[in-house]
């Protein structure tokens, strides 16, 4: 019985390191470009836009979404796609839009053989200024430049990274799964951020009304930021601001995450955590009050200003004034 054992563990050693042979003489012979091994073709296609437009509307599945500014002066949306995977282009209702084609999946598709290419579309705009942006997108990314400047900002992925640079006069909702979202140097009236798993970057961002950021296990880091109010909940990630000024109020819910702020101020605010620290410095006298089952509690001897309130259940409370 082990004899026989034996033979067959040769075998599949054998055979797998002839595999690993045949591997490397394929690559070879295609000077280890692994895109040659792929059966997907990819085409590029451009489609010019004349039709007036003020919105602009997406919808797709895997392809990353890039916005360009047109150099021409013309509108056209470039597409880098398969030809089993096409998407369409109008303009309806004063709106572009941009949508990936219904088709029926053979039994077949699933043999194909990728590589590590990635279908793309980039929107050339004529001018810096649009109306609303929507964008409904599963696992590709999302790139907006500091080029434009939109009346409202809505973004919905699964998988894939948003980051834009680009300012709005409403509201700029970005909500994503596992994807991560970085804000870079905008403007909003309102703010609206969601991951599940992912990164949360805000950085320089000027916000006329309140400031809405859920993260469940993932982290957030916020520097240069003012708004109206600050609302933030979650369970496990962790929570970084530096010089964060509300005008009103400063609200975070976390279960095991850390929270630690630098030079931030609000007229009030109230922190809550489990598990995790609160340590952090203010810019102005508050009235503390704090509560934690078995941490520690370090806080100024300030009796004016508005309200701090921080509780905690294991974790540590260390606040610190100029």
């Amino acid at each position: 019985m082990k004899s026989t054992t034996k033979v067959w563990l040769i075998a599949a050693v054998s055979l797998v390191i002839l595999g690993l042979i045949i591997i490397a003489a394929v690559m070879m012979m295609n000077d280890w470009d692994f895109n040659k091994l792929s059966t997907e073709q990819y085409e590029t296609n451009i489609v010019p836009v004349s039709e007036h437009f003020r919105d602009i509307s997406i919808e797709s599945d895997t392809e990353d979404i890039r916005f360009m500014r047109s150099e021409d002066g013309r509108c056209k949306v470039i597409f880098y796609e398969l030809p089993e995977e096409k998407h369409s282009v109008t303009v309806m209702d004063n709106t572009l839009k941009i949508t990936a084609e219904d088709r029926e999946k053979n039994w077949y598709d699933s043999f194909h053989i990728g590589g590590f290419e990635t279908p793309t579309i980039t929107v050339y705009l004529p001018v810096a200024e649009y109306g609303a942006l929507s964008i409904r997108e599963e696992t590709g990314d999302v790139e907006i430049p500091n080029s434009f400047r939109f009346t409202s900002l809505d973004i919905l992925t699964s998988t894939g990274d948003v980051t834009t640079a680009a300012s709005t006069l409403e509201k700029t909702l970005i909500h994503t799964s596992t994807g991560e979202i970085c804000v870079d140097h905008i403007s909003a009236d309102a703010l609206d951020l969601s991951v599940s798993t992912g990164k949360v970057t805000v950085r320089s961002v000027s916000c006329a009304g309140d400031f809405k950021l859920h993260v469940s296990t993932g982290n957030a880091e916020i520097t240069n930021m003012t708004c109206k109010n600050f609302t933030s909940d979650g369970s496990t990630g962790k929570l970084l601001m530096e010089n964060m000024i509300a005008e009103g109020k400063i609200s975070i819910e976390r279960s095991t995450g850390d929270i630690r702020f630098e030079k931030c101020d609000a007229e009030e605010l109230y922190i809550e955590t489990d598990t995790g620290d609160v340590r952090g410095s203010l810019l102005s006298g508050k009235v503390f009050i704090t509560d934690t089952d078995t941490g520690s509690v370090d806080i100024p001897n300030s009796k004016t200003g508005g309200s701090c309130e921080i509780h905690t259940d294991t974790g540590d409370i260390h606040i610190t004034l100029p």
